[in-house]
């Protein structure tokens, strides 16, 4: 039998249908942001008394060990899953293999355990595994004074021994950030040596030499001596198929989620990795990213929370499992309203 003829406007005019009213289009919609997507980044400082706004990343705050751990309990109110701490010692407990990070009564343990005790196992906890914020000199780890370029070995028995630090002050999640080759087995044999075989590992496995990560260094007190840079040891932002490669090493070694970061600028990236995987991907959307929103906003050329909404579901869309955001809690906010 002949086939049936076409309808004119088909199928143009049933999407046109599909999209008529508010309740149709969250009906159809085939992304679906909610609370449980989210991650809140916190930065906590050594010697505070009152929490410390960060002027380019505005809403965000360095805080104390008490008002990170008040904060903590306020996104788990919100129903945010969990945080991942950024602690920062005091300017002159910075050294050149950044070891206040390894001082388990320091802010690294402090912090966490303080956070750990608050929300118990209500929120999952998670602890940036890098040296940055504490060595001397603002690179991820020991820096060879033959060469000048960071020690990667060296650097890789140092996040084994934070990592382990982490576990024991509370850690759920530790996750290293410094993109030294070899760094989640070393990170995972000590973890189980210590006897913490259930504490996981979310690698920075795709982590680019971005230009959006300034105000994050604001907010962490990072500077490189010498107007230096890490494109040595993070990804060259114009590469793609490379960012394959290091997922596949990283959980070859042990890795049980992995991340892509900056999360926007990469959708490409997060999309390739999503197929690629079966395990949780995460993804980055970095202060550089926040900033910008937020200063438009502030401008009035953009709706922000309309433009953080859009921009935190395309991370989804794009095949992350989950986002950590500086927009955490406003999202939250917005989303349980």
């Amino acid at each position: 039998m002949p086939g049936n003829p076409p309808v004119p406007g088909f199928p143009t005019r049933r999407l046109r249908r599909l999209r008529r009213t508010p309740a149709l289009r969250r009906l159809v919609a085939q992304t679906r942001l909610t609370v449980d997507d989210l991650v809140a980044p916190l930065f906590v400082a050594d010697g505070l008394t009152e929490p410390r706004p960060v002027a380019s990343l505005p809403g965000v705050s360095q805080h104390t060990v008490r008002s990170v751990a008040d904060e903590a309990r306020r996104l788990q109110s919100l129903g945010v899953p969990g945080v991942i701490l950024f602690p920062l010692p005091r300017p002159g407990d910075k050294d050149p293999s950044g070891s206040a990070a390894l001082d388990p009564d320091g802010i690294t343990g402090r912090s966490i355990g303080a956070v750990r005790e608050a929300v118990g196992d209500g929120l999952v906890v998670m602890a940036d595994c890098c040296l940055d914020e504490f060595t001397d000199h603002g690179h991820c780890g020991i820096v060879d004074p033959a060469t000048g370029e960071v020690d990667n070995d060296a650097t890789v028995e140092l996040y084994a021994e934070l990592a382990v630090v982490q576990a024991r002050a509370g850690a759920d999640v530790v996750a290293p950030s410094g993109m030294m080759d070899g760094q989640v087995a070393a990170i995972r044999s000590a973890l189980d040596d210590s006897g913490r075989t259930m504490t996981a590992i979310l690698a920075y496995a795709a982590k680019y030499a971005s230009a959006l990560y300034g105000p994050f260094r604001e907010a962490a007190d990072v500077t490189i001596v010498g107007g230096g840079d890490r494109t040595g040891y993070q990804q060259d932002w114009r590469n793609g198929r490379e960012a394959v490669t290091e997922v596949d090493l990283d959980i070859a070694e042990g890795a049980d989620m992995v991340m892509v970061k900056p999360a926007l600028t990469y959708l490409d990236v997060v999309a390739e990795v999503r197929q690629r995987v079966d395990v949780p991907v995460a993804a980055y959307h970095v202060s550089g990213e926040y900033a910008m929103v937020k200063a438009a906003a502030e401008r009035g050329w953009i709706d922000g929370p309309a433009v953080a909404l859009e921009q935190i579901t395309a991370v989804k869309r794009a095949g992350a499992d989950f986002v950590l955001t500086y927009f955490a809690g406003e999202l939250a906010e917005a989303l349980g309203a």
